[in-house]
């Protein structure tokens, strides 16, 4: 037996019988739904399929540990619209949802909700139960192992998750359920440890030892794509560097405090100020340190004095002059932000000690504080500071300035220090359709702009461990040139809380025995496997070949430096290909003074709050309604127009089904089509025709908001001017023919406006589905397929689509002059003279029965306008009959 697709009215002895309810409303729908959409599996995906088959969606996680926002209703509702037109035109769509809890946010909402702290290198207790009240102070909270931790996550995932779903049923998303994951349960963090080992075994994953920005108080290493540039207040302070003549040398700087740090000066090599010092050495004030005076490109001599202090590290420019003039580590401050409590060995004066042991132990701000007070007293400083305010280098999450700081940390290749692998990660970046499409010149910068590799270690107590372990040798220190890896079949690993392989626990940070690695991943390094997680890359690669490479990557257009570009790195060095053939980019919503909004700034809107007022439908309307990558203005009058949308399909299908359409009467063939006869009815399906194909064209490249503006004016069109002219017609008064041409016309336009509404507004249209059609509208199949077309297109052939645009502004001429006349609209028109262009008058008499019987209208004249007139259709001379006794004037 042949399948039936679920939706399509598949022959059965009986024709569904129309049932419609006497006051529809929007309200209840979404419960009750959402609950049938999952009860039926309307959106399962089928795995017994072929990748032509299938159109795979790698969507977004959400950090479900972070606050409910109108910007998760917004981009996920313009993935979803995308992911109902694929389901109708026949794809089987494999469309999860993964939860992003891993990562700083779920780490500190772990910690504040239980009153826990993480430290990796406290035993697992098993059945542990955190306090049922946090205690007020963090020195007071428990402490427990990471094991603990990331079952303390697991636990408190669950109930944030269940809020993010019930939005997401709520919103509409036809998501299959039974496919979700974390991005730290045991599946994930197996998957991104066998991609960081395989990245290890190729070559893309290397240690080293170098200057890595840092956060002081996370107190972990940060990626250059972590970065986030912030103005700040500053002030340049000039100093004097001395020759061995005794001469000043005045530099300029905003970090007086690193002084003790300077490793050289630098001045461009054209500068001729200072070429007779290249080669030669001065002295530091205050810490009377010997340092070269060097010769480099990037030294500006237009900036400040036009030589520059280097110090180990002041910022990203000084490690470019550290490596490319192989200068000397000069480190003091340390990862707590502090400058370090030993005087440094390169400081060997007893003035310059003496010095140092002043800022020992001090944060940086005070150490700054420091060296300006005692350069003033000893009349070191040239001129008062001068104010500025400058970017500086914040982590994305942190609130103070990076530090630079030298640390041993693990990197992935991205060819931030290889031109070909750049190029090719560029070539890559061609190979995907970005809609829209300039964002691509966003990766290009961003790809091109590269200065180092991906640092992926963070110093972190949460996350996917690193899973290394390094043998400690006779001397107490880790060789980190042999690391010690695991079998795949005992990923998830923590080297923390597991001895490696061959060694027991005894052993653990002993000569001769073996130390585990403390980092963690980066959070955007699990993150940049969401294909191969939830493709099962590793673990099911016929599955995996099924879906990959996935189809569309969603996502907003401010991660493309981050989530986009990690994911296509991993898609090249594990899959050696792209990860999806479309990137489908949403923009951020604006408060009304046009500012992004989010959580920090205080300007969020709560989502249940808009649609408990407004409704699914209607906040999907406002969604569906913006082009992809434009920002968009949070507008509560846009969902007030969905909402009518939505209101006037539920009361304009039941005024049609309610004159007769059915079901029987949808034109489905070109035999089917002959009963459509009427001028008037040829001229909707002209109308019908042009909307189905300019929205599936529109669907086809993406633009799902022109496929709503189009399909919207034709529903309006089809409600206020249509609807209204055929009424009399649809009733019989003019014959059966007529009337049959009319519930044709009427039956086949709402099955076509209900399928082409179906993405954008699902409730609405599947609860006017099932009051006569059998299964669902979300697995009917759109109506611009080819064979759903042949009807239609039958109809409409030879037809003129001005009939019906003609005939309205007609209507809407008699009915002003009612209006103008304060009557009521069922008054009789005993005369009236229609003008019109020569051109316009056949389709003025195609509809003119209707016409007549629409506006009550006894005798109409139809007369041809002077030639080179206004083109528009004008009623005049309109003779009224006179009002009844009983009737009073319309006010």
């Amino acid at each position: 037996m042949a399948e039936q697709t679920p939706g399509t009215d598949a022959p059965t002895s009986s024709t569904p019988a129309v049932t419609v309810p006497d006051r529809p409303a929007l309200e209840g729908l979404e419960e009750k739904l959402s609950a049938k959409w999952r009860r039926d599996g309307t959106y399962a995906f089928d795995e017994n399929t072929t990748r032509e088959q299938v159109y795979s969606i790698d969507t977004p996680p959400p950090t479900a540990s972070g606050s409910l926002h109108v910007g998760h209703m917004f981009s996920y509702t313009q993935t979803d619209v995308l992911a109902r037109y694929q389901r109708m035109t026949g794809k089987n769509v494999f469309y999860p949802m993964g939860w992003d809890d891993n990562g700083l946010p779920t780490e500190r909402r772990v910690q504040n909700y239980y009153g826990v702290r993480c430290d990796p290198t406290k035993p697992y207790i098993p059945d542990y139960t955190p306090p049922e009240k946090p205690a007020k102070n963090q020195r007071d909270w428990d402490v427990v192992s990471r094991k603990n931790f990331i079952e303390l996550c697991e636990e408190l995932a669950v109930e944030d998750e269940k809020v993010f779903e019930d939005l997401f049923s709520r919103l509409g998303l036809s998501v299959d359920w039974s496919m979700t994951y974390r991005t730290i349960d045991d599946t994930s963090r197996a998957v991104s440890q066998r991609a960081f080992l395989r990245n290890l075994d190729s070559g893309d994953a290397y240690m080293a030892e170098a200057p890595t920005l840092w956060d002081v108080t996370f107190r972990t290493a940060v990626a250059q794509a972590e970065l986030e540039d912030r103005e700040v207040p500053g002030a340049y302070h000039r100093i004097p560097f001395f020759t061995a003549s005794g001469d000043q040398v005045i530099i300029e700087t905003t970090r007086p405090e690193l002084l003790p740090s300077c490793s050289a000066l630098v001045a461009h090599p054209d500068d001729e100020r200072y070429q007779p010092l290249f080669g030669q050495t001065v002295t530091s004030p205050l810490f009377e340190v010997p340092v070269e005076v060097r010769a480099h490109g990037l030294a500006n001599p237009e900036k400040g004095s036009g030589i520059a202090m280097v110090c180990t590290f002041g910022d990203l420019t000084d490690v470019t002059w550290w490596r490319e003039l192989e200068l000397p580590t000069r480190t003091v401050v340390g990862r707590d932000g502090r400058f370090q409590a030993e005087v440094p060995e390169w400081i060997t004066s007893e003035a310059g000690r003496a010095q140092y042991a002043a800022l020992s132990g001090k944060t940086v701000f005070s150490a700054k504080e420091t060296v300006v007070s005692a350069l003033t007293e000893a009349g070191l400083l040239d001129g008062e500071p001068k104010k500025i305010t400058h970017a500086v280098n914040f982590y994305e999450k942190g609130d103070k300035p990076l530090e630079v700081i030298s640390s041993r940390q693990w990197y992935i290749r991205n060819g931030g220090r290889d031109a070909d692998r750049r190029e090719k990660l560029i070539a890559r970046g061609r190979q995907v359709n970005w809609h829209p499409e300039f964002m691509r010149s966003r990766y290009e910068n961003w790809v091109g702009g590269l200065n180092g590799d991906w640092l992926v270690s963070r110093q972190r107590f949460f996350g996917v461990p690193i899973p290394v372990w390094y043998a400690v040798d006779s001397a107490g220190d880790p060789d980190y040139e042999r690391p010690i890896l695991p079998a795949d079949d005992q990923l998830p690993v923590d080297p923390v809380a597991e001895p490696a392989p061959g060694f027991d626990e005894s052993q653990r940070n002993v000569p001769g025995g073996f130390t585990g690695d403390p980092d963690v991943l980066d959070t955007w390094a699990t993150s940049s496997l969401t294909p191969q997680i939830v493709g099962r890359w590793s673990r099911d690669e016929d599955f995996f070949a099924t879906v990959f490479p996935f189809d569309l990557r969603p996502q907003g257009h401010d991660i493309i430096r981050t989530w986009l570009f990690s994911t296509v790195v991993r898609g090249e060095s594990l899959n050696d290909s792209v990860p999806w053939n479309h990137t489908a980019l949403s923009g951020w919503i604006l408060d009304p003074d046009r500012k992004k909004m989010s959580k920090s700034k205080g300007n969020v809107v709560v989502p249940t709050d808009v649609l408990d007022e407004y409704g699914s439908d209607a906040v999907r309307y406002w969604a569906a309604s913006a082009k992809l990558g434009a920002d968009t203005a949070y507008e509560v009058a846009q969902m007030k127009i969905g909402r009518r949308l939505a209101i006037k399909l539920l009361n304009a299908s039941k005024f049609v089904l309610n004159l007769g359409a059915s079901v029987d009467t949808v034109v489905k063939s070109a035999d089917a089509a002959a009963v459509i006869t009427n001028p008037l009815d040829r001229a909707l399906m002209v109308r019908l025709y042009e909307t189905i194909r300019q929205s599936t064209r529109a669907f086809e490249g993406y633009d799902y908001a022109r496929a709503l503006n189009v399909t919207e004016s034709f529903f309006w069109q089809f409600t206020d001017d249509y609807v209204e002219l055929v009424k009399d017609r649809a009733y019989g008064g003019h014959g059966s023919p007529e009337q049959a041409s009319a519930l044709a016309t009427l039956a086949t336009t709402l099955d076509g406006l209900l399928r082409l509404l179906a993405p954008f507004q699902p409730f609405a249209t599947d609860e006017v589905w099932g009051w006569w059609r059998s299964g669902s509208v979300h697995r009917a199949p759109w109506p611009g397929l080819n064979e759903e077309l042949t009807g239609v297109e039958a109809a409409s052939s030879g037809a003129t689509a001005d009939v019906l645009a003609a005939v309205a502004l007609a209507l809407g001429g008699i009915r002003k002059a009612k209006s103008e006349a304060k009557v009521k609209q069922r008054t009789e028109v005993v005369s009236a003279v229609v003008t019109a262009p020569e051109s316009r008058l056949g389709s003025l008499r195609g509809g003119l029965a209707d016409l007549k019987a629409a506006g009550n209208v006894r005798d109409l004249t139809l007369s041809a306008g002077a030639p080179g007139a206004d083109t528009e259709v004008t009623v005049s001379e309109v003779e009224l009959a006179a009002p009844e006794a009983s009737e009073a004037p319309a006010g």
